[in-house]
């Protein structure tokens, strides 16, 4: 799949979900616009689970976890003064065993 991403299509080495769309369609009997729907109703799904609070797991990926921070002070950068920061709730993304192996595999290969 690497080769797939197209260094000429983005700026950056982040996948774009354009370029996901992209890349299920050239490897899926889908049409350009089914593969876009699909990517679309994939990342829909995975939004949904995460905004009603409930974890997303995705055997060997990796899962997104919902945490809850504490309300704490904070300071503005710029100025120094004292800012109340709220309580408020993050998505954090945790690699599966999986997924981390790959990648270690991957680093070994471009360092040999």
């Amino acid at each position: 799949m690497g080769s797939d991403m197209g260094d000429d299509d983005a700026p950056s080495n982040a996948l774009a979900k354009a370029q996901l769309s992209a890349i299920v369609f050239r490897n899926m009997d889908l049409s350009k616009s089914d593969a876009k729907d699909l990517v679309d109703a994939f990342f829909e799904i995975v939004a949904s689970s995460l905004i009603s609070g409930h974890d997303a797991k995705i055997s060997g990926f990796g899962s997104f976890e919902i945490r809850s921070k504490a309300p704490r002070p904070g300071r503005n950068p710029r100025t120094g003064a004292p800012i109340p920061i709220d309580a408020r709730r993050i998505v954090t993304f945790h690699a599966s065993k999986k997924l981390k192996d790959r990648m270690q595999d991957k680093v070994c290969e471009n360092l040999e």
